[in-house]
């Protein structure tokens, strides 16, 4: 049987790349991203809203987001979903539901960035080695 998980966002970053390290020393940022929908209704008045997605980026893409984002940057996101589930001290259960990018591409033509951490260059853009 075949599944498939994979989610592809444009978007702004609403929240700075925030990056930590792990006891191991492997890097982790985290971002959010808000891609935003218009519609019209019934009675031809429009309407906006944005979604927010979590966005986490691990390795040398991690170093790479912190390094070349920054708020209000459009941005092309791929990844897969992810749910984490834990318990607080109050014994609530919390959900969360991220993206864990493997690919990030600055809308501006300036950055394509592969899981690897390595930045390409787009046409007319800017290496950001």
């Amino acid at each position: 049987m075949k599944s498939l998980n994979k989610v592809m966002v444009i978007g702004n970053v609403g929240r700075a790349p925030e990056m930590r390290y792990l006891p191991n020393g492997q890097p982790v940022t985290s971002f959010g991203v808000g891609a935003k929908r218009s519609w019209i209704d019934e009675d031809d008045q429009e309407h906006e809203e944005t979604e927010w997605f979590n966005v986490v980026a691990w390795g040398p893409l991690a170093e790479r987001c912190k390094a070349c984002l920054g708020e209000e940057q459009n941005v092309y996101v791929e990844g897969r979903l992810q749910t984490r589930t834990w318990r607080t001290e109050a014994g609530n259960t919390c959900f969360r539901a991220e993206l864990v990018a493997n690919e990030l591409i600055l809308l501006d033509g300036s950055v394509h960035v592969g899981a690897d951490g390595a930045s390409h260059a787009e046409a007319g853009g800017a290496d950001a080695r």
